[in-house]
């Protein structure tokens, strides 16, 4: 069996620093006004019974991934370790990879004019390095590695914690596991308080 991508987001451990965020945009050259990587800030419930949770949100790279089904020319695809990437040479910006995608993970690069997304930092991970976000989260709530290796940090949060995914319904495959998450923030229906999106 082959590796598996996959990330592990402890909310418990998300103190808000949007370090991640930061991270990614420098990492990545992300241009201003749009976001490979974001926390939401979320409010939940109605008063007085009112709660507000942070969730770091990326490309879920999923297991069966409907943004790769839909694109025409295929330059959206996935590679054998999970990791969901665009070709942005071949990209021709039509959207319909975002339309298709469930988490809003997507955008247009308003300077290439071609879909983007997270990647996984995949030049970095090939060689030997983790995620940006991962390594700038000061909170140590995102694990990153490969989720068939029952030795791997990440395969080991998953095996002994509660964790949830977003939207499973979708029967995408979400690969980005949240612990301390409740049902109500992993939906649509949520109101954002300071989200990026």
């Amino acid at each position: 069996m082959g590796k598996r991508y996959a990330m592990v987001i402890d909310l418990r451990k998300c103190v808000g620093c949007h370090a991640c965020q930061v991270a990614c945009k420098s990492e990545n050259n992300v241009p201003l006004g749009v976001f490979r990587n974001w926390v939401d800030e979320l409010e939940t419930g109605k008063f007085p019974n009112v709660s507000r949770q942070r969730l770091p949100r990326l490309c879920n790279h999923c297991e069966n991934p409907s943004c790769v089904k839909v694109c025409p020319v295929k330059a959206t695809t996935q590679k054998e370790d999970g990791t969901v990437v665009i070709d942005y040479d071949l990209c021709i910006g039509c959207k319909y990879c975002i339309a298709a995608c469930p988490y809003d993970a997507r955008f247009i690069n308003p300077e290439r004019r071609t879909a983007e997304k997270c990647d996984y930092c995949y030049a970095r991970v090939e060689a030997g390095l983790q995620p940006a976000c991962v390594n700038t989260c000061i909170g140590g709530a995102r694990i990153f590695g490969d989720l068939n290796d029952p030795t791997s940090e990440v395969a080991k949060f998953v095996a002994t914690n509660p964790v949830k995914v977003s939207k499973p319904e979708t029967n995408n495959g979400p690969q980005t596991y949240y612990i301390g998450a409740d049902e109500k923030t992993l939906r649509p229906n949520f109101e954002i308080v300071g989200g990026n999106k």
